[in-house]
């Protein structure tokens, strides 16, 4: 087609009118961009207020109907949403929740950088807000400060709700303080002020002694034995420990911390067999759930190295767990070494993984295995050869001189590690024959230690279980209301994280 004057002019015109229609359809579009965001943060922002409302009235219903599981109902929602926490969404649900002139209402503002007149008009409550709801809001605001990173304000409202629990004597506040106190621990913990808390949670650990409040006796109790350890005070933790009764009725992750942290007490002290029960104990009430792996992994390192310590060699399925496979694989090259007695293998690998197990806080533990190594070297030789040399063996456990040997094996057959006898004159070691082990009373023992384990199980899930209030028909009606709850709660657990595991650094 051949192009005249007529037609060249007209392309231009073509074009014009083109990039004009072109130009609004970006527009709407832009539009229409906007006004789905505007959109979405409007049902991000109702959903929120909605979720924080409903912890509001379950505040209330605990206190009016005396009930804690309302409380642990309301913790479990507050973990499931605090990724949502941003500083508009927060001051809109405190303004949403208290008074006009509320002086709680504006200190709380204040934190979030946020004053009465900057933050929405939302409609405004006006009957006088309960002091759980007080303290919850308080606690929100200090798990956003917290995720923050706004440590110096954490501090002050921290302190400024302590006092405030400590003021009131109210059971519906019990696990709420508890909350309060852990994050006025740690936040003082991360400003490295931490030995400034320990006459506070000694005076709060008093009190709720004395007010029979034990969630928040046994989380106190745990907050010392923490600051203690961190500072290797073994002896005050030891004796806090001796002089306090941990509650038995305190919540699930708080006595599985108490066990740890007497595990590394026990293990500390030379008392392996005790510190063994306490970790293991730590490990059965952890629940398996991806918020406790820091946890899991630092019960299990202290774990396997106490094992160690008592000559046992731990199994190898603990190394092949999915959360623990790449925390344990030091523990695992030191658990081989110490299993088949090569103690040049064992200084190796306490030499590549050095910062690894101070970091972990196991390395002075560590050095107490070299004996073991030996022992354990000596006891496979004596498995091996019914009679050889000590100048062997010197050569074998890459000992000094034979003197060292001969007081190693003298000691090995004293403690009952190996059945031998020494000659002097000719210098050998000659094993006896191998007793039957189904001979001794070892099998007995170990069918009682597992019937133990299983009657004490047994004896905590009675005091665990909860009965319906009330007689006739109510019963049904009220056992209906609880398989209710625990359905919800159960549903909370799974899509919210486990309490405060990802703010407890192990």
């Amino acid at each position: 087609m051949v192009e005249t004057r007529s037609t060249k002019e007209k392309k231009p015109e073509q074009a014009d009118v083109k990039k004009e229609t072109e130009a609004p359809k970006d527009v709407e579009m832009e539009l229409d961009d906007a006004d789905k965001e505007a959109k979405k943060q409007a049902e991000e922002k109702a959903l929120f207020l909605a979720d924080i409302k409903q912890n509001v009235l379950l505040l209330e219903r605990a206190v009016s109907a005396l009930e804690t599981r309302f409380n642990t109902r309301v913790l479990r929602m507050t973990a499931s949403i605090r990724r949502r926490f941003t500083n508009s969404l927060l001051s809109d649900a405190i303004c949403a929740h208290f008074p006009k002139e509320s002086a709680v209402k504006t200190s709380l503002l204040g934190y979030l950088g946020k004053s009465d007149s900057q933050a929405m008009n939302v409609d405004q409550v006006e009957k006088e807000t309960l002091p759980e709801v007080e303290v919850y809001f308080g606690l929100v605001v200090l798990l956003f400060l917290h995720d923050s990173k706004a440590y110096e304000k954490g501090v002050t409202l921290a302190t400024e709700l302590v006092n405030k629990v400590q003021s009131l004597n109210r059971r519906t506040l019990d696990q709420l303080a508890a909350r309060v106190y852990f994050y006025c621990a740690r936040f003082y913990e991360l400003l490295n002020r931490a030995p400034e808390t320990r006459p506070l949670l000694l005076a709060a650990h008093r009190t709720a002694a004395l007010r029979h409040d034990d969630e928040t006796q046994a989380t106190v109790l745990n907050l010392l034995l923490r600051n203690y350890l961190q500072y290797n005070l073994f002896d005050q933790a030891d004796k806090l420990v001796s002089k306090t009764t941990f509650p038995e009725a305190a919540p699930n992750n708080q006595v599985a911390r108490h066990f740890y942290y007497l595990g590394r007490i026990k293990a500390t002290q030379l008392e392996y067999t005790e510190a063994h029960m306490c970790l293991l104990q730590a490990q059965r009430k952890t629940p398996q759930t991806n918020a406790t792996a820091g946890f899991q992994q630092a019960v299990n390192k202290l774990a396997i190295i106490v094992q160690l310590l008592m000559g046992e060699i731990p199994e190898r399925s603990i190394f092949r767990e999915r959360m623990l496979r790449l925390a344990l694989v030091p523990y695992l090259h030191l658990t081989q070494a110490v299993r088949v007695g090569d103690l040049a293998k064992f200084q190796e690998t306490l030499a590549s993984y050095e910062s690894t197990f101070k970091a972990d806080k196991t390395y002075t533990l560590i050095l107490r295995l070299r004996h073991n190594v030996i022992r354990t070297g000596l006891r496979m030789i004596s498995l091996s050869y019914t009679r050889i040399s000590l100048r062997d063996i010197c050569l074998k456990l890459l000992l000094d001189s034979e003197e060292d040997a001969e007081y190693i094996v003298s000691k090995a057959i004293r403690d009952g590690v190996i059945d031998a006898v020494i000659d002097h004159e000719k210098g050998f070691m000659k094993s006896k024959e191998i007793a039957d082990v189904y001979s001794t009373t070892e099998p007995q023992n170990a069918f009682h230690r597992r019937i133990d384990t299983c009657l004490k199980l047994h004896n905590e899930s009675v005091k665990a279980l909860r009965f319906p209030n009330g007689k006739g028909g109510g019963i049904e009606e009220g056992l209906k209301e609880i398989i209710e709850e625990e359905r919800k709660l159960a549903k909370e657990i799974v899509e919210g994280e486990l309490d405060d595991e990802d703010d407890m650094e192990f």
